[in-house]
């Protein structure tokens, strides 16, 4: 059971559209939070089309008088036919500054949903905003730095992954890739930012656009190349966060 948290260095590279994908991939019962400090919940206006009201989310969850262990089911919505659940964001950027006293004990909480046998994936948004949920990418199992290949995108992906590395304020720091080879691989991009690569997502607009903006399956959409990019990233990230446990098993004994 783990913490896996989503962020990016600059605008549009695909974290809730990756973090969506990966969550409704997912072979086993996950939590997907909308953490994305921007505001307003990418889910129901985009992959839900705005046929789904904001009925609560992490607001409601920050308002609660209860313990945010014992509040936490009460904000969770699911997916229809899914083992996977989310928690939506806020409705605007204002709210923002409002969950700042959120973070650490929500990092506690889903940390503790090991017990239930659910994994969460975090959508962090974009790294250096106000209200940004730094603590949820300070405790996740892995935090993924999600980038392009573009010279562009690797040049602020670059400025973070040297801060991420000198200040070691995430637990496991890596980098996810949307497009690999357009047009920098996977060991070129890991050389530059100094950070290992755990997976690489296609750049499959057409099927993307089903988790972005709720769009109809394109033809051989689940053994298309974004859900099979998908699936190995999961099993990149699995294998990722089991080795680094092992690591610590034996740097305790």
């Amino acid at each position: 059971m783990s913490v896996i948290a989503l962020t990016s260095a600059s605008g549009s590279p695909g974290v809730t559209t990756t973090a969506l994908g990966l969550t409704l991939v997912w072979p086993r019962p996950v939590l997907l939070v909308e953490a994305d400090p921007t505001g307003g919940s990418g889910l129901l206006a985009g992959f839900f089309r705005g046929t789904r009201e904001y009925d609560s989310g992490l607001i409601e969850l920050a308002l609660s008088s209860y313990d945010i262990t014992d509040a936490l089911p009460g904000v969770v919505q699911r997916f229809e036919g899914s083992a996977a659940g989310f928690i939506a964001g806020t409705r605007s950027h204002a709210q923002s500054a409002g969950l700042r006293d959120l973070w650490q004990p929500l990092a506690g909480a889903l940390a503790d949903l090991d017990a239930t046998g659910q994994d969460v994936i975090v959508d962090a948004g974009r790294l250096g905003l106000v209200g940004s949920p730094e603590p949820l990418l300070a405790n996740a199992d892995v935090s993924l730095l999600v980038t392009q290949t573009t010279l562009p995108a690797l040049a602020a992906a670059r400025s973070w992954s040297e801060t991420v590395r000198k200040a070691a304020t995430w637990r496991d720091a890596c980098v996810l890739l949307v497009g690999e080879g357009q047009p920098y691989s996977r060991r070129e991009v890991a050389s530059v930012l100094g950070l290992p690569v755990v997976g690489a997502v296609a750049d499959d607009r057409d099927a993307a656009a089903v988790y972005h903006r709720g769009a109809a399956p394109p033809r051989r959409f689940e053994t298309g190349p974004l859900v099979r990019s998908l699936r190995a990233t999961i099993e990149g990230i699995q294998a990722r966060i089991a080795s680094e446990r092992i690591e610590l098993a034996e740097a305790i004994r």
